[in-house]
């Protein structure tokens, strides 16, 4: 009889260590443990291949965006928007002023989403060519402005970027944007980003 309740509670634990590790494997997987790290290479390398297509993309977006407002926008699927971000900006300085609209997991075709953009001139035809022009330059997400980031990949939370800009930067700004960490400064026109999120690594993990 004890030996039946010892094999019991034996079989018990190792049900219990199965789901905890797979619960363990399941949060891990969440938060991207398993995608895949990109280099400085290969920031490099998908930009020079999609050069006209990124700065078409950042033409077409900053010609969309009211003047007078920041918006960020990052598609996770065609009728999907993982992230969207308005912001009204300061009319003189461009500065942020007021609160940001910012919501996660938008569907497109719907009526309120509708009301949103119908303040900017959008319909959801914008969405649809902006999509296009995105996936043209094999990215994901575009933040308005000077220089404009746009979005490569993710991975896990973290966002590798580019930060586009049309005319050479000012020397004053090259402190800034070189700090081999966060910023990789590729040539006076392009920058590239890592975004670590709220934990986890903050700087590139591979800088070849």
């Amino acid at each position: 009889m004890a030996k039946k309740i010892f094999i019991g509670i034996l079989i018990l634990c190792g049900i219990g260590l199965v789901i905890f590790i797979g619960y363990i494997i399941m949060i891990a997987s969440a938060f991207g443990a398993f995608d895949k790290d990109y280099s400085v290479s290969d920031l490099k390398d998908n930009f020079e291949k999609n050069k006209t297509a990124i700065y078409e993309l950042k033409r077409y977006f900053n010609e969309i965006v009211p003047q007078n407002r920041f918006v960020e926008i990052e598609f996770t699927d065609d009728n999907t928007l993982g992230r969207f971000g308005i912001k009204a900006l300061d009319s003189t300085a461009g500065d942020p002023n007021g609160p940001m609209f910012l919501e996660w997991d938008l569907k497109i075709n719907t009526e309120r989403m509708d009301s949103i953009i119908k303040p900017m001139g959008w319909t959801r035809e914008t969405f649809k060519t902006l999509k296009e022009k995105l996936e043209n330059g094999n990215c994901i997400q575009i933040e308005s402005g000077e220089p404009a980031k746009i979005g490569f990949q993710r991975s896990g939370i973290g966002m590798y970027s580019f930060n586009v800009f049309d005319k050479p930067m000012p020397d004053s700004l090259r402190v800034n944007y070189n700090d081999s960490c966060t910023y990789i400064l590729v040539n006076d026109r392009l920058v590239l980003e890592y975004g670590g999120g709220a934990f986890g690594n903050q700087c590139f993990y591979n800088m070849k």
